[in-house]
């Protein structure tokens, strides 16, 4: 069924919400069980605290808050839905999806329900997902979420890896509307995913069900990360620009994936994005996966800074290797 006779599709970003496990550890809490210091950790990292789940909070639950609170923004109940996809790498069990357990707390009982796992690029393959469902007529308004306890995943012995990685939740609720097929449409303008598979041992969990039946740890090639991450991300956020005859001069804001300061710095300047114009959230959240670039959405979407008609990027690279983008107007 076609929801709209005339225009373009456009997947319209009505409301925005976001749930944080109520327990912060910060970097000196960290300095009590690791050879580690707060300095070593900021300055490297940019990374001040993280919130970690407690033994009730699991990904669905999060996700289940953060569901909520976005469709409280966006003024819509759960039976306006037709779409829920949630995008996680830390499941709280291996089947079923995390999205049913939301649908069915959501009491929703319409509609389709999915996982999509990409790790930290999780959110924009989501919403790219949910935007070719909108966009073609067959679904009229979906629900999508990041939601992540890769606490579950570190070895907290790891200096290397515990400090960098917290929990946490955060949602969009998208709509079908009709545009005109310009930039200054509201809603995703356009998105582009990208992966490649060489990199597994690079950021990759050594566990699973196949393998070896546990869960695993995650574990990193720290600098052969960042090594690859700045080319990576910009090179699809070019091509967002070169598709929609857009630059960087257009931007109101980038919010990248919350992973490494240094990282986002580095892309932004190699971008020509303005500093002014960066969202930033690592100092308080840490890198949460999945669930950082819709955190950092709704911390800016609260606070007033990114406003209805402003022009927004959002990136990401993660395990896999996996890296996207997407360009929207809010």
């Amino acid at each position: 069924m076609n929801h709209a006779t005339s225009g373009k599709l456009r997947s319209v970003i009505l409301g925005v919400g976001s749930y944080l496990p109520k327990r912060i550890v910060s970097n000196a809490d960290l300095e009590k069980s690791l050879d580690t210091t707060d300095e070593w950790i900021v300055q490297r990292t940019g990374i001040r605290q993280r919130h970690v789940a407690g033994e009730d909070e699991q990904t669905s639950r999060l996700g289940l808050h953060a569901a909520e609170a976005a469709l409280a923004d966006a003024g819509l109940k759960a039976i306006d839905l037709d779409l829920i996809i949630v995008a996680t790498s830390t499941p709280d069990f291996t089947f079923p999806a995390v999205a049913t357990q939301i649908q069915a707390g959501l009491g929703m009982t319409n509609g389709a329900a999915f996982d999509i796992q990409a790790v930290c690029s999780g959110f924009i393959f989501a919403l790219s997902t949910a935007d070719k469902f909108l966009t073609s007529g067959s679904h009229r308004r979906a629900l999508v979420i990041g939601a992540e306890t890769f606490s579950r995943l570190l070895d907290w012995t790891d200096r290397s890896t515990c400090v960098l990685f917290g929990d946490g939740a955060a949602a969009v609720v998208l709509e079908a509307q009709s545009g005109k097929g310009t930039v200054c449409d509201r809603g995703v303008l356009t998105s582009h995913l990208r992966s490649d598979g060489h990199y597994r041992d690079k950021l990759y969990v050594d566990g699973g069900p196949s393998t070896t039946q546990t869960t695993g740890h995650l574990r990193m090639a720290g600098r052969e990360v960042f090594r690859h991450a700045v080319g990576m991300v910009t090179d699809v956020v070019s091509q967002a620009f070169e598709t929609t005859g857009t630059s960087a001069a257009d931007l109101d804001w980038f919010v990248p994936h919350q992973a490494n300061r240094r990282i986002i710095e580095a892309s932004a300047e190699k971008l020509g994005i303005a500093p002014n114009k960066v969202v930033l959230t690592i100092d308080l959240h840490g890198n949460t996966s999945a669930a950082s670039i819709p955190l950092a959405l709704a911390v800016a979407s609260a606070d007033g800074r990114i406003k209805r008609g402003d022009l927004v990027m959002i990136e990401a690279m993660g395990g896999g290797f996996t890296w996207g983008s997407a360009l929207i107007r809010w």
